[in-house]
């Protein structure tokens, strides 16, 4: 009976490429988890010296360490699903696992339908990482740094040297006992441009209250310097809090970090409504959040493209002498994609013309080789 049968062929249909999806699932999760654990452990590494120098905890230092795991994943989405799906397409050519398809009545537009409704699903990955995400993830980042204590504080401290954990903030001691106790204590803080502090001591003590720092001092002067004038005050004994001063790894918060809602109405106001928004975000250079809103919003679209891309496999010359040059070539162009994604954001905001035809750059690759890989399969409209 018609209906039976073609029921049938549906279901095998299903089958066929839910098999494909899942390989392409399953060695991109291992593939994309290993790359990522080693581009994590190495960046790791660098950001040592939030322990060593400033003078956190190790529990800081791997909380900060690993909010940037998303960062190191959306950066490398695109590479591992195109070497995920040429690998797995590849893998069932040599193995004339594809016979299996045509042989099931499977078109190969069928197939390259599949693998671009199947990319798709990974591009809104991408977008949730790119355009929430990851900024999100960045600014718990440098807030939770930001709001951390220096508990390696008294680790850092070396006699007669200057010490910088803290912005604005240098200390030097003579000498450093056990137990915390410092003979010969010299500080100076920045207050501001014009004004600055100079705190002179015999003997102090770092203390410990409540999670914060503390330094006792004991027979001393503090030296208020003003532009005008400078003025000095003796003391026998007094605390001084190191609690209020934040650590030299904080910044001003960098543009990967800002909430893409800012952003998008930073672009909006001044060039498209041609007024200023009143947000110091936007008094950035407008070429920067433009560039930094196509990197979140446009880039993702290029793992359409390298899907499309990948399906070029099905549809080379079955001939031994050529089949191994088409394959690297194919491997070889993707790569070549995946570089040109992440350099056209370099010639936006030159003209509003480029600006555009930037933006437009995928969207016009994956229209044009859809329709030649339509051109090569014998295209008809009821295959969509």
């Amino acid at each position: 009976k018609p209906c039976i049968f073609i029921n049938k062929l549906i279901s095998m249909h299903k089958i066929i490429f839910n098999k494909i999806a899942y390989d392409i699932v399953i060695f991109f999760i291992i593939s994309s988890i290993s790359l990522t654990l080693i581009a994590w452990v190495i960046q790791a590494v660098n950001f040592l010296d939030i322990v060593s120098e400033d003078g956190h905890s190790l529990k800081v230092y791997f909380i900060y360490t690993s909010l940037n795991i998303p960062k190191i994943f959306s950066k490398i989405l695109i590479f591992v699903f195109f070497i995920s799906i040429f690998y797995i397409i590849n893998k069932y050519e040599d193995n004339n696992e594809m016979l299996v398809l045509w042989s099931n009545g499977i078109k190969k537009i069928e197939f390259i339908n599949f693998i671009l409704k199947f990319s798709i699903l990974f591009l809104i990955l991408q977008l949730i990482l790119t355009i929430f995400v990851v900024p999100n993830t960045q600014t718990l980042g440098r807030n939770y740094l930001k709001n951390s204590n220096i508990d390696f504080f008294p680790n850092l401290i070396s006699e007669k040297k200057f010490i910088s954990i803290f912005k604005n903030l240098t200390i030097f001691i003579d000498e450093y006992k056990p137990g915390g106790n410092l003979e010969k204590v010299y500080i100076k803080e920045i207050i501001d441009n014009n004004k600055s502090k100079i705190i002179s001591a015999e003997s102090g003590k770092i203390i410990n209250l409540d999670n914060k720092y503390y330094l006792k001092l004991f027979d001393g002067g503090i030296t208020n310097i003003d532009k005008n004038k400078t003025y000095t005050l003796n003391f026998s004994e007094t605390e001084y809090d190191l609690s209020k001063f934040s650590s030299r790894t904080i910044t001003h918060p960098k543009i990967q970090e800002i909430n893409s809602v800012i952003l998008f109405q930073c672009v909006k106001n001044k060039i498209y409504l041609n007024i200023n928004f009143d947000n110091e975000v936007c008094e950035r250079p407008i070429k920067q959040i433009f560039e930094e809103l196509f990197k979140r919003v446009v880039l993702p679209f290029y793992i359409v493209v390298i899907s499309i891309l990948a399906s070029f496999l099905i549809i080379i010359p079955n001939k031994e002498n050529k089949l191994k040059y088409y394959k690297l070539m194919i491997f070889i162009f993707g790569f070549f994609v995946i570089i040109l994604s992440q350099l056209t954001y370099k010639i936006i905001h030159q003209s509003m013309f480029l600006s555009h035809f930037a933006m437009g750059i995928p969207i016009l690759i994956i229209i044009f080789m859809y329709m030649y890989l339509g051109l090569k399969t014998k295209f008809r409209l009821n295959r969509l």
